[in-house]
């Protein structure tokens, strides 16, 4: 009943969306203001959000005050997912004030008010505080930074459905929420995890029978029988949806390694990527490009959904792409290649020693003085390649445009000093493959002419064939250039390989952060 005093009953059948007339009393702008004095104290933030408001309450007195309430109140007692303390957000408090909404006195009523917006603030102003985990930014524009009270409030207060922004964390990537929900379900996993171990054998299937199929029965919950029936048909098809797995209902090879997967290590997991999807800004942009160096996978994002996405090529663990985030500001049309001086060390002069400087003739190789924009061209037969080799001496090659281009016939860039950027490839085998870590660093693109129709809105068209055509973009487009070894995928999380070994001994901090909340009691 104390619910429904809150939300309010007209005609004592239909909830109305503004609060009762006995209500109306409590919302009182005056006293509210006063309340409101008293309670945010000195913090201009939360006095100049309301005042805007005119004072009208964000948390009660609409149609979902309750459930958005309680979706705050479910997240912070889940805070220890999130690498936080939960007892820092007062949950004892915020469910005692959800509780009494009903038959609270107006100026507990406004202490409460103002007890949920500070807990929304704290909490969504600590998830922000990274961890450092690598990511290069290389416009400070796209760095996460902790949003503002004002920020925070005004989105929630702006959001079609307030209990659906808080659920959502709105505050955050998207990628963050459903990573954090993959999280929460793995908890309940770990007991019947941990007590029954599928042995290896044969696939199983509908039909079969024995001590293993009795063993998967118990792993996935399902009590006596030793027969794989159509319910434990479903449980095991349930499963494989959850983990991204081919949902055939066949306990496979790769199933039965899920299953028996460590509930700690797959925690530790989701906690690490956890951290790198923190590192991703919680608005990325109306259009951006996401690569996900783990999967070698790109999406075109546009408005908040995929428009499209491709296979790329990317670093190998020898030398892995990094994770990034910058802005795309043009395309070049028949690039050269500039060979990065190592791979000229210990590549390209071990094979001018071995066939002579015909070799760089043969792969459309020249020599330049230096690495300025308007270098000369030089003799190959003047340098000392041997010094070359042994890494005495550096020299500039690039590789002319057109047939066997290691660029393509373009190429993307957000200028960095690292020398990455997107690219097209004459190396079309390597998409045909389930592994496709095989590039210097750089992220090698599977479709570049759809990619540059995407981004100019039309194909990309030059008037010759002069190398180095700069075509500039309307505006800047952002990329980020991430690594999840642990991503949603469907109604649960995919777990992929670990090409770069960063996941090993790594571990989401369990450091608190210093809070917004004990910062400003």
């Amino acid at each position: 009943m104390k619910r429904l005093c809150l939300l309010g009953i007209a005609a004592g059948i239909a909830i109305a969306a503004m609060p009762t007339a006995s209500q109306a009393q409590s919302y009182d702008p005056a006293r509210f203001e006063i309340a409101l004095k008293s309670a945010a104290r000195s913090d201009r933030d939360f006095k100049s959000f309301y005042a805007a408001r005119n004072h009208r309450p964000l948390w009660f007195g609409g149609r979902e005050s309750a459930s958005a309430a309680d979706a705050l109140l479910k997240l912070i007692e889940s805070a220890d997912l999130d690498g936080l303390d939960p007892g820092r957000y007062k949950p004892a408090a915020v469910r005692d004030a959800i509780e009494r909404y009903g038959e609270a006195s107006p100026k507990s009523l406004a202490k409460s008010e103002v007890l949920l917006s500070r807990i929304l603030v704290a909490y969504a102003r600590d998830l922000h505080r990274q961890r450092g985990i690598g990511t290069v930014y290389l416009d400070k524009e796209l760095v996460p930074t902790p949003p503002t009270a004002r920020s925070i409030l005004g989105a929630a207060a702006a959001a079609p459905s307030l209990r659906n922004h808080i659920a959502a964390m709105k505050w955050m990537n998207p990628l963050y929420a459903n990573l954090r929900e993959g999280l929460a379900a793995s908890h309940g996993d770990a007991p019947k995890a941990g007590r029954f171990w599928v042995p290896d054998g044969p696939s199983l299937k509908t039909g079969m029978s024995g001590e293993r199929v009795w063993i998967l029965r118990q792993r996935l919950g399902l009590l006596g029988g030793g027969t794989y029936d159509r319910s434990l048909f479903a449980e095991v098809r349930d499963f494989q949806a959850a983990r991204g797995l081919p949902a055939d209902g066949v306990a496979g090879s790769l199933t039965i390694a899920a299953l028996n997967e460590n509930p700690r290590d797959r925690e530790r997991l989701i906690r690490v990527n956890l951290e790198r999807a923190r590192a991703l800004p919680a608005d990325p942009g109306r259009r951006y490009i996401l690569v996900d160096a783990a999967s070698a996978r790109l999406w075109l994002y546009e408005n908040g959904k995929v428009a499209d996405t491709m296979k790329v090529v990317v670093g190998k663990p020898a030398e892995p792409t990094p994770m990034l985030a910058g802005l795309m500001h043009y395309a070049l049309v028949n690039p050269y290649w500039n060979i990065p001086p190592d791979l000229a060390r210990n590549r390209v002069a071990p094979e001018v020693l071995s066939k002579g400087v015909g070799y760089l003739k043969k792969m459309r190789y020249e020599l330049l003085s230096d690495w300025s924009e308007n270098p000369e061209v030089i003799d190959p037969k003047t340098i000392d390649w041997a010094a070359v080799a042994a890494g005495r001496k550096e020299v500039r090659i690039r590789q002319l445009p057109g047939k066997g281009n290691a660029m393509g016939k373009m190429k993307f860039m957000l200028p960095n000093d690292l020398g990455i950027y997107l690219h097209d490839t004459p190396d079309r085998e390597l998409f045909a493959k389930a592994d496709r870590h095989f590039s210097s660093g750089c992220v090698r693109l599977e479709d570049a002419p759809r990619l540059a129709k995407w981004l100019f809105g039309a194909p990309l068209v030059t008037r010759s064939g002069a190398p180095e055509q700069r075509v500039d973009l309307p505006e800047p487009v952002p990329v980020y250039i991430t690594y999840l070894t642990t991503a949603p995928a469907g109604t649960g999380l995919v777990f992929r390989s670990d090409p770069y070994g960063r996941d090993r001994g790594a571990t989401a901090s369990r450091d608190r952060p210093s809070s917004y909340l004990a910062r400003n009691r």
